[in-house]
C-alpha cells in the first residue's frame, strides 16, 4: 500500500458520500416500516433526511445534513416536533465538511455532543493490494442460509471488541437483527466468511453510483484475530472494483481495531462524523 496516494477528501467528496448514506438510511426506513407495521416518516431535510424507524431502529436519526444548506428554525421545529410525538430523541449525525453553520444553529437549539464515528475510505483506481489468508474463505451469502448467516452477524454485533472509544449507539440483539434483515430487502448484497469450513462472519456491500458502502462486517468472538475481516474487505474491494466503482468507504470508531485495520489495508480517514443528540 506505501505507492498509494492517499485519498483527499473534500467538501465535494464528502457531500457524494453523505448523499449515498441518505440513501440507504431512507431506503432501510422504509423497508423496516413495511416490515414492522410501525407508522414512521422520512422528511428531507436540506439534502439529507430525518427518519424514524422505531424508537430502537438504528436506522431513526438525522442523516447527510449540512450540505444543501443550513435548515430554517421552522424545518428544525418540525422535525423535532415529528420526534417528540414518537418519544424518541432527535440524533444528528454531523460530517465535520458540512456546513459549519449548521453546528451552530443546532447548539444554539440545545443539541449536545454525544459521540463521534470516522468515515474511512480508499480509492480503487488500482487494484487493492489485498491477498486473503488460505485457512479463510469468503463468498457471497445465498438467500438459503440467510438464517444461518444472519445469526453469526448478530452473536458477533452484540459482542464488540472493546478496544478504543465505545459506539454512541447499542443496539440490543433484535434491532440488529431486524436491521440486516431489512438490509437485505434493500438490495445490499452478503457475504459470509469460513474459518476451516465453519461460518465465522459476515458482512454487507452496497453499490450507490461508484461508491461501493462497506458494513455490516461481524466476526464470531471464538474466530476473531485469524484475518476473517481482513478476507471479508479484501472480497468487497475486489467485488466492488469489478462493478465499476472508484471509492469503497466505511465507518469506524476512533482508535478502535476496525479503525485500526482498516489503515492498515490501505484506507484513509475521510473525515469524522459528530453524533449531536436532543432529548424529546
Amino acid at each position: 500500500m506505501s505507492s498509494r496516494s492517499p485519498l483527499f477528501c473534500d467538501a465535494a467528496l464528502a457531500s457524494r458520500i453523505e448523499a449515498a448514506e441518505a440513501e440507504l438510511i431512507v431506503a432501510a426506513s422504509r423497508a423496516a416500516q413495511v416490515r414492522s407495521g410501525t407508522p414512521g416518516f422520512v422528511l428531507p431535510v436540506r439534502g439529507g433526511a430525518a427518519t424514524f424507524a422505531g424508537t430502537s431502529s438504528p436506522f431513526t436519526k438525522v442523516v447527510g445534513l449540512g450540505f444543501g444548506g443550513v435548515p430554517e428554525a421552522a424545518v428544525l421545529e418540525s422535525l423535532e416536533h415529528a420526534y417528540a410525538v414518537k418519544g424518541a430523541p432527535v440524533q444528528v449525525e454531523l460530517a465535520h465538511l458540512a456546513d459549519p453553520e449548521v453546528g451552530a444553529v443546532l447548539s444554539d437549539r440545545g443539541y449536545r455532543l454525544e459521540g463521534f464515528e470516522n468515515v474511512l475510505g480508499i480509492s480503487l483506481g488500482l487494484e487493492p493490494d489485498l491477498t486473503p489468508p488460505a485457512e479463510i474463505e469468503v463468498r457471497r451469502s445465498s438467500d438459503a442460509e440467510f438464517e444461518e448467516w444472519l445469526a453469526v452477524v448478530v452473536e458477533g454485533s452484540v459482542h464488540p471488541d472493546t478496544e478504543g472509544l465505545p459506539w454512541h449507539d447499542e443496539f440490543p440483539r433484535a434491532a440488529v437483527e431486524e436491521a440486516e434483515r431489512d438490509f437485505a430487502s434493500v438490495g445490499v448484497i452478503r457475504y459470509a466468511a469460513l474459518r476451516d469450513g465453519v461460518l465465522a462472519g459476515g458482512a454487507d456491500l452496497r453499490i450507490s453510483g461508484d461508491i461501493a458502502q462497506l458494513a455490516g462486517a461481524s466476526t464470531l468472538p471464538a474466530h476473531r484475530r485469524r484475518g476473517v475481516q481482513a478476507a471479508l474487505l479484501a472480497i468487497r474491494l475486489a467485488d466492488a472494483r469489478d462493478q465499476g466503482c472508484s471509492i469503497a468507504v466505511l465507518v469506524a470508531q476512533p482508535g478502535s481495531p476496525s479503525h485500526h485495520n482498516a489503515q492498515r489495508s490501505g484506507f484513509d480517514l475521510l473525515y469524522t462524523r459528530a453524533t449531536l443528540v436532543k432529548a424529546p
